[in-house]
């Protein structure tokens, strides 16, 4: 069997599993978070498996997430009017980030800063 090289994301952190194993973690600790639970009080019990398979595609992954809500698009419209601010958002990317490891994903250097790259980038569009 020929090894693909280089990997996707996707496939670096581990597929699918390690998406899900992330967002429940993260939402887990959400609940908890003085500055973020109040944001997702209303979050129905199937927003991580959402959040999972919306990273997992966006690295690579299956299109999960455009093939059940609307891809990236739609994403965008069920954040519109949220009012994020910047210290929510702040906390967010810290928590996840806290998340990965317990998750264990990756922790190399190239993986990290790609994955950091997408969760700064992705959580200043949905403060904009």
């Amino acid at each position: 069997m020929s090894e693909k090289y280089p990997p996707t994301l996707y496939e670096w952190a581990g597929g699918m599993p390690a998406f899900e194993r992330l967002t429940e973690i993260f939402y887990q600790r959400v609940k908890e978070d003085s500055l973020l639970a109040p944001v997702f009080a209303t979050m129905v019990p199937e927003h991580p498996q959402w959040v999972a398979r919306f990273i997992a595609e966006v690295f690579g992954g299956p299109k999960l997430y455009s093939g059940e809500r609307g891809g990236h698009a739609a994403m965008i419209s069920h954040h519109l009017g949220r009012k994020l601010t910047p210290e929510q958002r702040t906390q967010w990317v810290r928590l996840i980030c806290e998340c990965a490891d317990e998750a264990g994903l990756p922790d190399d250097p190239e993986f990290r800063s790609a994955f950091v790259a997408y969760i700064e980038w992705g959580t200043r569009l949905a403060v904009s």
